[in-house]
C-alpha cells in the first residue's frame, strides 16, 4: 500500500467510516471461504437471476472487506453506506482502477434498486456481476496466497 492508499484509508476511520481491526489469518480466511460460496452459488443456473446477482455481488463485497482487512480496517457497519464505503476502498486496498470502481457502484446501486424495489436483475447486469465477482476474488486469492503463504 503507498502512503497515499494509506492516508485515504487513515482519513475515512478518522471520519468513522472505517474501524482499525487487528489482522486475523483464521478470520480471511472465513471471509474467503464465504466469498467462494456465494460465487459458486451465483453459477447455480437454477437460481433466479434476482439471487445469482445478490450471491455475484455479496462475493464482490466480502472481497472488498477482505482487502480492508488485509489493511487493518472493516467498515463501520453502524454508518449508513457501508457497502458504497467498502466497494470505493477497493482502489486503495486492492488496486481497482476508477472505471472498475464506477461499474462496480452501478452493480451496488442496481442491488439495492432489487432488494428493496424489487426492480428485475437483466442478463446483461447478471453476467457482468458474475464476471467482476470471479475477477476480483482471483485477484484475492492471489493476495491472500502472497500474504499467507500455504505451509508445506
Amino acid at each position: 500500500m503507498n502512503s497515499t492508499d494509506s492516508a485515504n484509508l487513515s482519513n475515512l476511520a478518522k471520519i468513522g467510516q472505517l474501524d482499525p481491526v487487528p489482522l486475523s489469518q483464521a478470520l480471511v480466511l472465513r471471509m474467503l471461504a464465504a466469498a467462494r460460496s456465494r460465487l459458486k452459488d451465483a453459477a447455480l443456473k437454477q437460481n433466479s437471476a434476482e439471487t445469482r446477482f445478490d450471491c455475484a455481488y455479496t462475493a464482490i463485497r466480502a472481497s472488498a472487506d477482505i482487502g480492508l482487512h488485509l489493511k487493518g480496517y472493516r467498515t463501520s457497519t453502524g454508518k449508513p453506506g457501508h457497502h458504497q464505503t467498502a466497494l470505493q476502498s477497493m482502489g486503495h486496498t486492492l488496486g481497482v482502477d476508477a472505471s472498475t470502481l464506477q461499474l462496480l457502484d452501478s452493480l451496488r446501486r442496481q442491488r439495492n434498486l432489487s432488494d428493496y424495489d424489487g426492480e428485475p436483475v437483466t442478463l446483461a447486469a447478471l453476467t457482468e456481476c458474475l464476471q467482476q465477482a470471479a475477477t476480483i476474488l482471483a485477484s484475492v486469492e492471489r493476495l491472500i496466497g502472497s500474504r499467507f503463504p500455504a505451509d508445506g
